[in-house]
């Protein structure tokens, strides 16, 4: 594992156009863990339990509107959650002039809040939340104060989050904007991703670059595509590799 990580850093010396596309396990380290690990709510009105795929769906925000912002703030809000060694280490990479996007999954905001500068956020974030009716905006807090459906101050509407649901569309300037940085990359860094959720997992057929590293605790479907495999923690490698470069 210690010959990984210094060839990691040898690769990020060489390097001066890296993209880091990230998943649910960069922040696992932050105590976020991926919502998809819990067992859904029992919904009375369908008398079932319902999955957490299911809950954090367009259909189940429409037609469950209650149970959804239930679920929501349980388990994909974490107000107190602040950024661990791997988005404090990308932020560097970004300082020094190599690392040049990042393309997250993740809703926290937490490489914006360790200082990462190019994030695209293609899942939305918690931290930006509209009126369906007038289109006023809100922030986490507001949303996270309110008993049961958040509602707008100005209208009276639903309040809901900027984020994509399963069954909505990614915008599509923002995966305009993730393929052109993946693209035009000499190197990409995939961490804390299974790579099962499309089309984002897809992003990866656009690398035409020298180097393609892969860091994620189980194996992925893209092992066998990549130059570097590193099965371990995110948190722990990039750290290292970065302190390498000092």
């Amino acid at each position: 594992m210690e010959g990984d990580i210094r060839k990691l850093t040898e690769w990020l010396k060489e390097s001066d156009n890296i993209v880091f596309f990230g998943g649910a396990g960069v922040s696992t380290a932050s105590n976020i863990p991926d919502f998809r690990s819990s067992n859904g709510l029992y919904v009375r009105k369908l008398n079932r339990q319902c999955s957490p795929e299911e809950m954090v769906s367009h259909t189940f925000l429409v037609r469950h509107t209650e149970d959804f912002f239930d679920f929501y703030k349980k388990y994909l809000v974490y107000p107190e959650a602040k950024p661990n060694p791997a988005h404090y280490a990308l932020a560097e990479l970004e300082q020094m002039g190599k690392l040049k996007a990042i393309v997250t999954q993740n809703i926290d905001g937490l490489h914006q809040m360790a200082g990462s500068k190019e994030v695209y956020e293609i899942h939305g974030t918690v931290h930006r939340n509209y009126c369906t009716s007038c289109g006023k905006q809100f922030d986490a807090d507001y949303v996270m104060k309110c008993e049961g459906v958040p509602k707008c101050d100005a209208c009276g509407a639903m309040v809901r989050p900027d984020v994509v649901l399963y069954e909505e569309g990614l915008s599509d300037w923002l995966m305009s904007q993730s393929v052109r940085a993946i693209r035009n990359a000499d190197m990409l860094i995939i961490g804390g991703t299974s790579l099962v959720v499309y089309p984002a997992a897809g992003l990866i057929q656009y690398f035409r670059g020298k180097h393609l590293v892969l860091i994620n605790k189980s194996e992925t479907s893209a092992d066998s595509m990549a130059d570097l495999v590193i099965h371990d923690d995110i948190a722990k490698v990039l750290r290292e590799a970065v302190d390498g470069l000092k």
